[in-house]
């Protein structure tokens, strides 16, 4: 009887083989076919394609998880590109709409062909009420010569001309050749603020005219060093004036008043006044609210806030967004559905609105937002300088949306914890996997490289064989023959 035994010796367990995937595998048994076709038909074999089919499933997982990534990367560098630019552009063009001054209440002239009136960034205007009555206009000096000059290259004097403005130091201007175009030039480019220029009559005579700031203390006079043919002042006799230098004059609410300038800054708190023409009738300066600029710049805030809360949404969508796990995206995403309801006017007293979602602003269920066009109205009526405040910040209150949604944008946007961190990080990854396709290109080369030499020692190896092989076969079929 036979007894079989068992060894004691234990079996070492082999290291498992990693599995190709199914499409490498694939690729591997369809060159090897290849490869036992060719042989046994003794035709040879292609080694340019069983080359490059194997050197194709050997990468192929590899070639195709990096370009993945690579893809990944680009789409989330072109969505925080996306949603910097949206914001950015939301914040400028609320910033631009605010400095142009629609949003706030505004001066109303009774005659404005008398007195314009603008209001001063920020300015607080309700109840705003003055009479002016413009008396006289401020106007410059202004001297000509009263002798036509021909040839506007001639000599009217050389050396140096003294001006004094007022009571000012006395400036001295080099004339140059003493032409009427090169004094003209002289006088402009001494920057003093009296300008020169040469005038063509009808007949191609030419004047040089002299004009100065407005004001009384703006007065002038000029000297020539030798002659007084450009004399301005004084006794002069070569010149005349036109018009001389003189403040304006008017009466703020009974106050009689002089100005140097037409344009008048420092009389009606947050006003400007243009005086355009004298008039014995007083002009009433009042203020209308812009009751009609507010209400569509709150639709038109609610529009675009819409349009901006779809990019950033569809960025960061838990299934298809780019952004979906980007941390930056997800905190502006947050920042952005608060802003209905964050304070935007400082000190506001008691029962006062202070967000947008108080004056009608209204948040749907999909988060966009909605105007309550009857709210709106009844807080304008009832309150418009808070609401005013909202979007032309003054005085105290140093909030307003813009600069909230300016700090909303600057946080969000940051290098350091914003979208620009995003953007580093997204850059740098990219960078990286775009070293590993390198890489990748470079072991492919070499493994062709290897390969090709090996097929090339085989189909030389092969193409002896069958040299000798038609070698014996003649050689056996010459023996039957003989035979």
């Amino acid at each position: 009887m036979v007894t079989s035994t068992t060894s004691t010796t234990a079996t070492p367990t082999p290291t498992p083989t990693p599995t190709p995937t199914p499409s490498a595998q694939n690729a591997v048994n369809d060159a090897t076919q290849a490869l036992l076709k060719n042989l046994s038909a003794g035709s040879g074999v292609d080694t340019g394609t069983l080359v490059t089919s194997l050197v194709s499933a050997q990468f192929a997982a590899r070639t195709a998880a990096l370009k993945t990534k690579s893809d990944t990367l680009t789409a989330q560098i072109s969505g925080v590109g996306t949603l910097k630019s949206t914001m950015t552009g939301f914040s400028t063009a609320l910033a631009n709409l605010v400095k142009g001054g629609t949003l706030q209440t505004q001066p109303t002239s009774s005659n404005a062909a008398v007195l314009s009136a603008t209001a001063t960034s920020g300015a607080k205007l309700s109840g705003l009420s003055s009479a002016i009555t413009v008396t006289r206009l401020a106007t410059g000096q202004v001297a000509r010569t009263t002798t036509a000059v021909a040839d506007r290259t001639a000599d009217l004097g050389t050396g140096a001309l003294t001006l004094t403005i007022g009571s000012a130091k006395p400036v001295s201007i080099d004339v140059g050749n003493g032409s009427i175009d090169s004094i003209a030039a002289a006088i402009n480019a001494a920057k003093t603020g009296v300008t020169a220029s040469v005038v063509t009559d009808a007949n191609g005579g030419a004047y040089l005219s002299v004009k100065g700031a407005t004001g009384s203390a703006n007065a002038f006079t000029l000297k020539g060093a030798t002659g007084d043919a450009l004399d301005i002042g004084g006794n002069a006799t070569k010149t005349s004036l036109v018009s001389t230098a003189q403040n304006a004059q008017l009466t703020v609410d009974g106050i009689a008043v002089e100005r140097a300038s037409n344009t008048v800054g420092d009389l009606v708190t947050g006003v400007v006044l243009q005086l355009n023409a004298v008039s014995t009738a007083p002009v009433s300066l009042t203020s209308t609210a812009s009751t009609d600029a507010l209400t569509q710049a709150v639709n038109d805030v609610v529009t675009t806030y819409n349009e901006v809360l779809k990019t950033i949404t569809e960025q960061t969508d838990p299934i298809t967004g780019n952004l979906r796990a980007d941390p930056a995206a997800k905190s502006l995403l947050r920042s952005l559905q608060a802003l209905v309801s964050k304070p935007l006017v400082g000190g506001a007293t008691a029962g006062l609105p202070r967000s947008l979602s108080e004056i009608g602003v209204a948040t749907n269920t999909d988060g966009t937002l909605r105007v309550d066009s009857a709210l709106l109205a009844k807080q304008l009526a009832a309150n418009p300088d808070t609401v005013e405040s909202m979007f032309a910040p003054s005085g105290t209150n140093a909030l307003g949306l813009s600069a909230t949604l300016t700090a909303l944008t600057t946080s969000a946007t940051s290098t350091l914890t914003g979208l620009g961190a995003s953007t580093v990080r997204y850059t740098a990854a990219e960078a990286d996997v775009a070293k590993q396709q390198d890489k990748v290109t470079d072991q492919s080369a070499q493994l062709t490289t290897r390969l090709t030499q090996q097929y090339a020692s085989m189909n030389s190896r092969v193409s002896a064989y069958k040299s000798t092989q038609t070698f014996l076969t003649n050689q056996i079929a010459a023996w039957n023959k003989d035979s």
